[in-house]
């Protein structure tokens, strides 16, 4: 063969493996990343399972827990999926997804819970932050059942439709950077119901709520609107509404989860008088776009010294938030007020015992793994009686009041209507608090722990604490 055919016969097979290689590459079989090995799906339901290939074909996607396989067509946009249905938690199992040339292998996938965990710094907050009980966890060993997805902190504009991060094992270097309470949240899951879990940490530190939920549902309401405007930009982090829901959240819509958890709020103090509107708003359009009404629990925010000489901002989200615990279905709330080693830190280490007061919750109340009362005592209403105030609270059936570290109620104060609050003493009657002051003959308003930086100190019988309370709606300080 003379030099010329040999160049031409080489231009011809570079031509075709050329050729061959972008077909394979059109027809590559391509999903969102949280769609990976290592993954967990939701157990006993079906879930929506999603991606894209080459256009107009065949597709076929085969579990290995399913006998039957399931066959869908490839849209004109490149887009398919189908709803996968998942059998009893266990594992490992491997699916199959198979279009035109091309095939796609998601291996050690687990059937069992999914929780995703969103909020602020402090349920950012890790042993990469050197949190001592999380620090002890990376001396192993580590548990197979719990599998980890970090999202990383990316802002966008407009809706997403992937992200760049992919299920982990759990391993030294993959729980450095993750979530303390995510985790032992997972663990204490496990631990008690004994079933593979998934958890999700799409957590920002610094982050307002408005960033969390989709843009029209604040921009569009002329209230929550004006509270936004009330964010100062800051170059790390974003604060347009809906620029962390677009990248953090809404990729995952779909994707089968059992409920939601959340630490958020100290960077809403600016717009304190909005937040319980705003956070009912989140929990509904989480709900709206997954099309399901799942269990949304979160953590009051603990006491801090914000330095506001006035009006005690801190104090009146922690308000806020007892209002949507009241109010909104299926969104429960766990208290942080005694769980603060340093007022002057806004990030309390302690974030195990968060975690396992808002496991506590999805135990007794989607499991039914225990009979224990979860819920911290939160003000339900009050009656005067001859200079006395006498206050119920919801959650106390079966319980009493319990004062813990003495017998004075910490930040506990009385006043009639010229609005000087006074110390105020009190007797416990199983579950109720009766308040009074000899010097107060009539009184209007009793506070308790209603102050940025008050540690609660009057607890259920049930072990949780009490949450701070008015009976007024004055917005200056106590004292």
């Amino acid at each position: 063969m003379n030099n010329s055919l040999v160049f031409s016969f080489r231009k011809l097979l570079m031509a075709a493996i050329l050729s061959v290689s972008c077909l394979l590459s059109y027809a590559q079989i391509t999903m969102p990343k949280f769609f990976s090995d290592h993954m967990v799906l939701k157990s006993d339901t079906t879930t929506a399972f999603w991606g894209w290939a080459e256009r107009g074909q065949p597709l076929t996607v085969k579990a290995s827990w399913m006998q039957d396989t399931i066959k869908t067509k490839v849209s004109g946009t490149a887009r398919w999926k189908i709803d996968l249905p998942t059998a009893k938690a266990g594992g490992p199992y491997q699916i199959t997804i198979i279009c035109s040339r091309d095939t796609l292998t998601l291996s050690d996938v687990l059937l069992g819970e999914v929780w995703i965990c969103s909020g602020q710094s402090n349920m950012q907050r890790s042993a990469a932050h050197k949190l001592p009980q999380m620090l002890d966890v990376l001396h192993g060993p580590f548990n197979n059942a719990i599998r980890i997805l970090n999202v990383r902190n990316i802002a966008s504009e407009t809706p997403q439709d992937n992200i760049y991060d992919q299920w982990q094992t759990c391993d030294a270097a993959s729980l450095r950077p993750f979530s303390a309470i995510a985790y032992f949240f997972a663990e204490k899951l496990n631990q008690t119901i004994h079933v593979p879990v998934g958890v999700i940490n799409a957590s920002w530190g610094g982050t307002c709520a408005e960033v969390w939920l989709p843009a029209g549902e604040v921009l569009t309401d002329s209230f929550l609107a004006a509270k936004s405007k009330l964010q100062k930009v800051a170059p790390a982090k974003p604060n347009i509404p809906g620029q962390a829901w677009n990248s953090m959240i809404y990729p995952f819509i779909g994707y089968g989860i059992t409920g939601a958890l959340w630490y958020q709020g100290e960077n809403n103090t600016v717009s304190w008088d909005g937040y319980a509107k705003l956070f009912s708003t989140l929990i509904g359009s989480w709900r709206k776009k997954w099309n399901r009404d799942f269990p949304f629990y979160f953590a009051q925010i603990a006491p801090y010294n914000y330095k506001n000489k006035g009006i005690q901002r801190g104090a009146l989200v922690r308000e806020a938030q007892n209002q949507v615990a009241t109010s909104v279905k299926d969104a429960h709330m766990v208290l942080t007020s005694d769980l603060v080693n340093n007022i002057n830190d806004i990030h309390p280490i302690l974030k195990k015992e968060v975690a396992l007061r808002l496991a506590d919750l999805a135990l007794v109340n989607i499991y039914h793994a225990s009979d224990k009362n979860p819920y911290s005592p939160i003000l339900k209403d009050y009656k005067i009686e001859e200079g006395k105030v006498i206050i119920s609270f919801y959650y106390m059936d079966g319980e009493r009041l319990e004062v813990k570290g003495g017998d004075k109620i910490d930040g506990l104060f009385i006043a009639g209507k010229d609005r000087k609050f006074l110390p105020a003493q009190y007797k416990i009657d199983g579950n109720k608090l009766i308040v009074y002051n000899s010097s107060i003959s009539k009184p209007v308003s009793v506070r308790y722990a209603f102050s940025d930086t008050t540690l609660t100190n009057l607890y259920s019988s049930n072990g949780l604490p009490v949450s701070l309370f008015r009976l007024d709606d004055w917005n200056e300080p106590t004292k």
